[in-house]
């Protein structure tokens, strides 16, 4: 995952690649490595949450899942998924979900939020203005800090500007991620495997807590 090798290079000290390989693909399936991460956050500090999408190429070694399966990867500027994120107060993973690169962040936002712990703020950028959300945000008990487009007539008089400046706490989680290169470039044919690879990324980002 570090180096982003394909599973035929795995270095020897491994064992046989392919016996490997079944094992990752194993407990993708059974969603055992985001068990792991879920497991890891541990008292997360909640009183912000900062959610954001980044988009991932596919890279060709991506493609050729079996139809039944489910890739989410679409056809937009190339092959491509989208990563979206929602990170603590501390900037450390709490939840992701994947889609296809298609997918607009205020089309998954709805369910990147419900699937959220209370928190006292949710922090987003104007990708996510929408008055549907904010609703659900405040339906949760949490203050929504997501400032309106520039377009908007209801302004921004409300919006906490100091509080917003902290939402690159979610972009350093993206670039702790694209430092893994199976993560930076999917190489993965199955969403489920991508989001182990993810998954486990995390999980790494959480155990020095």
């Amino acid at each position: 995952m570090r180096v982003g090798c394909p599973w035929r290079d795995l270095p020897t000290a491994f064992g046989n690649w392919n016996a490997v390989y079944k094992r990752f693909n194993d407990w993708s399936r059974k969603e055992k490595l985001m068990g792991i991460f879920n497991a890891l956050v541990v008292d997360p500090d909640l009183e912000w949450e900062f959610i954001d999408g980044s988009i991932v190429k596919a890279h060709q070694h991506s493609s050729g899942a079996a139809c039944e399966q489910e890739t989410a990867i679409k056809s937009v500027a190339g092959n491509t998924s989208k990563i979206h994120m929602a990170v603590d107060a501390c900037g450390l993973p709490i939840h992701f979900s994947v889609t296809g690169g298609e997918v607009h962040d205020c089309k998954e936002a709805p369910k990147l939020v419900a699937e959220l712990p209370k928190g006292d703020y949710i922090v987003a950028d104007r990708g996510y203005d929408s008055e549907a959300l904010r609703l659900q945000i405040k339906d949760k008990g949490a203050v929504p800090v997501i400032p309106r487009k520039k377009n908007s007539t209801r302004g921004n008089d409300e919006m906490d500007w100091c509080l917003y400046k902290y939402r690159h706490l979610v972009e350093n989680v993206f670039a702790r991620l694209k430092h893994f290169r199976a993560i930076a470039t999917r190489y993965d044919k199955l969403k489920r495997n991508f989001e182990g690879s993810i998954a486990l990324a995390c999980a790494f980002l959480w155990l020095p807590m």
